[in-house]
């Protein structure tokens, strides 16, 4: 008895999804390239496809491929910081993390689209390099130089542990707390000398267009925004965005997530989505 094609499909569909918002960062572009490749399964010659699971892979890694392109060109005329669309994590959730935090996903938009795909392809979903190559339809040797590019660049932003989650939640809620009230001396004992503040809004809401960096100026910014909107700003509860430690809340009636890199106790990187485009499918569990 052959295998049901909406079973074979259905099998690897959160894979598919997973590998895709990877790919993209957008959810919503993820659904679409998922959806197509339902199309092409379809429409295709089952019969004579070995393999359905890296059938599949390829069809969404290259449609992924040619969305990237064209992305990328949407992007560098995108007002302020973009950002990935924020995950939120549930245990049960279509897209899991597979250990990549949303720092790592900032760094792969520093990558080649091919360079990219290389990297989430053999290093984070673990297709065998020549799967790889014929892939993204290029010579092993260059896909191997491109996986070792992509690793040399994405290295210095990998996470060194993961902060435990009670650990994270509480330092999240205090963190919101002393920005709500524009408490300095608590932000400054919470912030890294270095740390920096990436914020996207889109251009849709108001929000800072350049990362802000260093602990002085950080803080300096969320006293102003106290004063201005401490009263307007609540906590609708705390979770983890990409594998990163935040909350979601609401200042003067706009949603917003942040989430928090940690290092050594203290928050290295803030990243604050406020775009609404991007939080339409936010929803606090």
């Amino acid at each position: 008895m052959r295998p049901d094609p909406v079973d074979l499909f259905q099998a690897q569909r959160p894979r598919l999804l997973r590998l895709a918002y990877r790919m993209l960062g957008s959810h919503a572009e993820a659904e679409d390239m998922v959806q197509e490749a339902w199309l092409r399964w379809q429409k295709s010659e089952r019969d004579r496809i070995a393999e359905p699971a890296a059938w599949l892979t390829r069809v969404v890694s290259r449609l992924c491929l040619d969305q990237m392109k064209s992305a990328r060109a949407r992007r560098e005329t995108y007002p302020g910081t973009w950002l990935p669309e924020p995950l939120i994590e549930e245990d049960d959730d279509a897209l899991r993390p597979d250990n990549l935090t949303l720092s790592l996903m900032v760094a792969l938009e520093r990558l080649s689209p091919l360079e990219r795909a290389a990297f989430l392809l053999h290093d984070v979903f673990g297709q065998p390099l020549d799967e790889v190559a014929q892939t993204i339809d290029r010579a092993p040797a260059a896909t191997r130089q491109l996986a070792a590019r992509a690793r040399a660049h994405v290295q210095i932003d990998r996470p060194r542990y993961r902060v435990p989650r009670d650990t994270g939640d509480a330092l999240a809620r205090a963190f919101f707390e002393a920005c709500r009230t524009g408490d300095a001396t608590r932000l400054g004992a919470m912030l890294a000398q270095g740390a920096t503040l990436h914020a996207d809004g889109g251009g849709k809401v108001q929000s800072v267009l350049n990362v802000i960096e260093g602990a002085a100026a950080i803080t300096r910014m969320f006293a102003a925004l106290s004063r201005k909107f401490g009263s307007e700003m609540e906590l609708l509860g705390t979770t983890t965005i990409d594998g990163l430690p935040g909350f979601i809340c609401r200042i003067a009636g706009s949603l917003q997530t942040t989430a928090l890199e940690i290092e050594d106790g203290r928050i290295t990187r803030i990243y604050i989505t406020r775009n609404p485009d991007k939080l339409s499918g936010v929803v606090l569990h």
